[in-house]
């Protein structure tokens, strides 16, 4: 993961080099306008992982070759009626509404057709990419990361030739990359799962209940997509593709630190879905509070130096750091912090079915994150105040969470909070107390910055241990310490 999360970084400071700022910023806007559909998509997406993972649980292999080809049915239709959309849609409001130079429009064209097909060819893989994750092979998942991320490595490299507008080859050669790991992930699926072998097949039952389950998530992952894709188009009408930028390097730095939760989350979901469907919900309980404390935990250790050095960071990776940058990427960190809380709450109530009430809900106090930000823009307000704003919303959502689930699995709350919540709270406060008093006393310097860093390293593991950690699982660690030590002394 450290690999992954090193190319990728590497791989966005090179794409900003060669494309430059602002057709960095114009390609990150004009995909979000294709991204946009993902809320027709994205409900489905969850449906078939929540159904092939249960089906696998149930152990029913006719029933679950049944679910996967519905799944690649729906998908495939949903690819072209998006596509028909956002050729006519789209198309007119990048032309007529976008803030894009006129000299460049001719290039954004070209990225707007190429990430449909890019999405698209993402949007056929999501039933493989469920399928691997159900059965938990989450090897594969990883070599085939490893590679994504190298050949979007070499992507960028071949922009150096300079053979035509660098912006048209991106996109271009962005979408070959994605259909090369698509045709990777079918021929392990076909190869390894039985169920992956695609037959069109009609079942009007299992339709309707995914529908179901998609149509309230619709509300979920509408407002999730409002948020990122929406927030950022927004950016461009009221600022410049040069924001776009910005709020872009944020979101990579975002992503590259967030795949580390990512992956964990990966392999802990299927856990946490199984364990309902047998029943045991003490057991399910047990994984959202140790799966939620451990993955933060991860995540505090990689983003707290950035947090406190963004400003060096960024001008050490990048050789021109756009405006609002620091702030951004300072912000996004504290967000994916307090997202990555909630996501083992939103995978127990996928596994319950029962997903109404929690969309209406939550569903609806996350849409204000649009509006809000659209109204805060509209009275003048600074590029940074929609992430306030979506910082804010997360955390009134998680609370929300809480109290559905009490009512839905019997999650006990006051108990999460004394467990989890607090317990996270006073790892980060202990955490960042050295770092920041570094931060204090000693100016702005590549000394500070190693010092910051390793101070942060030390500081956030010992505040885990000592007090993110119970008396059980301190003793599981020393013990695991000792055997490790063990292994290497007879090495």
């Amino acid at each position: 993961m450290l690999l992954i999360m090193g190319v990728t970084l590497y791989t966005s400071r090179v794409v900003l080099q060669v494309l430059g700022v602002e057709d960095f910023g114009i390609y990150n806007v004009v995909g979000g306008i294709v991204a946009l559909f993902s809320m027709f998509t994205g409900s489905l997406t969850s449906a078939i992982n929540r159904f092939l993972t249960v089906e696998l649980g149930n152990g029913n292999q006719q029933r679950l070759a049944i679910i996967f080809s519905t799944s690649v049915n729906i998908q495939l239709l949903l690819s072209v009626i998006i596509c028909v959309f956002v050729e006519l849609a789209g198309v007119w409001f990048l032309n007529n509404r976008m803030n894009i130079p006129a000299e460049r429009l001719y290039a954004a064209n070209w990225v707007l057709h190429t990430s449909i097909l890019t999405f698209m060819t993402n949007l056929i893989s999501v039933p493989y990419n469920a399928a691997i994750i159900a059965h938990e092979r989450m090897k594969a998942f990883a070599y085939v990361s490893v590679l994504d991320v190298f050949l979007k490595l070499g992507v960028v490299y071949f922009l150096f030739l300079d053979l035509y507008d660098g912006l048209v080859v991106y996109s271009v050669l962005l979408f070959i990359e994605a259909m090369v790991i698509r045709f990777i992930y079918g021929a392990y699926c076909k190869r390894h799962f039985e169920e992956c072998s695609y037959r069109f097949v009609y079942d009007k039952v299992l339709l309707k209940e995914m529908a179901g389950m998609a149509g309230w998530n619709f509300i979920g992952v509408t407002s999730g997509v409002l948020r990122d894709q929406g927030v950022n188009i927004l950016l461009n009408l009221f600022f410049n593709p040069v924001v776009n930028a910005a709020r872009a390097i944020s979101v990579q730095v975002g992503i590259a630190v967030n795949s580390f939760a990512n992956n964990f989350f990966t392999a802990l979901n299927p856990q946490i879905m199984k364990s309902y469907v047998i029943g045991d919900k003490s057991y399910m309980i047990r994984l959202v509070f140790l799966g939620t404390r451990f993955a933060y935990y991860l995540l505090l250790l990689l983003s707290l130096p950035i947090l406190l050095e963004a400003e060096t960071i960024l001008s050490l990776w990048l050789q021109s750091v756009p405006e609002y940058t620091t702030c951004f990427v300072r912000l996004t960190l504290i967000f994916v912090l307090s997202e990555s809380i909630s996501q083992p709450l939103v995978t127990s109530m996928f596994a319950t079915g029962k997903i109404r009430n929690y969309q209406i809900i939550v569903g609806g106090i996350h849409m204000l994150i649009f509006p809000l930000s659209y109204l805060a823009l509209y009275c003048g307000a600074f590029p940074e105040i929609p992430l306030y704003i979506t910082i804010v919303i997360s955390q009134l959502c998680l609370f929300s969470r809480l109290l559905l689930l009490r009512k839905m699995i019997g999650l006990p709350m006051m108990e999460y909070l004394r467990k989890v919540y607090n317990n996270i709270l006073s790892v980060s406060i202990v955490a960042s107390l050295l770092p920041s008093a570094v931060c204090y006393f000693f100016p702005v310097s590549f000394l500070r910055l190693f010092l910051v860093s390793g101070i942060s390293l030390v500081s956030t593991i010992f505040a885990v241990y000592r007090i993110g950690c119970s008396g059980e699982e301190r003793v599981l660690i020393r013990q695991k310490i000792a055997c490790l030590k063990y292994k290497i002394i007879r090495k």
